[in-house]
């Protein structure tokens, strides 16, 4: 998993909400754009992907605007990066595999999957309530553990078997 501008924008925008509709109010993009900066027309291509994928409800007309569509402490950040980002392998380089590579490429997988279980763990509500750190103290001691071998493994392969 990679953490991309349209990821890091969507997590912003979707904090916001949490943050500010209260008791089924709404938030329109105009405000979070004010506020957090990010272009209008940005922020709607977002919230397309982020409908499309039942993470937020919006509702147009006057006191129109955006709600989550499920409680913040149901919502993972991982979801939210999930729905916005392409999908499509398209656009990414494809690394010719030999020997070399495939060390180095236990040691990329192993940290992707590692930032997929740290954002699964961690939902909207948790930032609301600054939960976050007791998380990522958690997780960072469970991957220590599970993936010690991995990283050693990895590690020796790059350095050609020296510690």
């Amino acid at each position: 998993m990679k953490l991309s501008t349209k990821g890091r924008y969507a997590i912003t925008a979707m904090l916001d909400l949490a943050l500010n509709a209260n008791d089924g109010s709404r938030v329109t993009l105009a405000d979070i754009s004010e506020f957090q900066g990010i272009s209008l027309s940005y922020l709607e291509q977002l919230f397309a992907r982020l409908r499309q994928m039942n993470l937020v409800k919006g509702t147009r007309g006057p006191g129109g605007g955006y709600r989550l569509a499920r409680s913040a402490n149901d919502i993972t950040i991982s979801e939210i990066i999930a729905a916005v980002d392409d999908k499509s392998s398209k656009n990414e380089k494809l690394m010719k595999i030999d020997e070399r590579h495939r060390k180095t490429q236990q040691l990329w997988q192993v940290l992707s999957s590692d930032i997929n279980l740290f954002l699964t763990n961690i939902t909207l509500g948790d930032l609301v309530s600054g939960k976050t750190q007791a998380s990522a103290d958690l997780l960072q001691s469970e991957a220590q553990v599970s993936d010690l071998n991995v990283w050693q493994d990895a590690k020796m392969s790059v350095s050609g078997g020296h510690l």
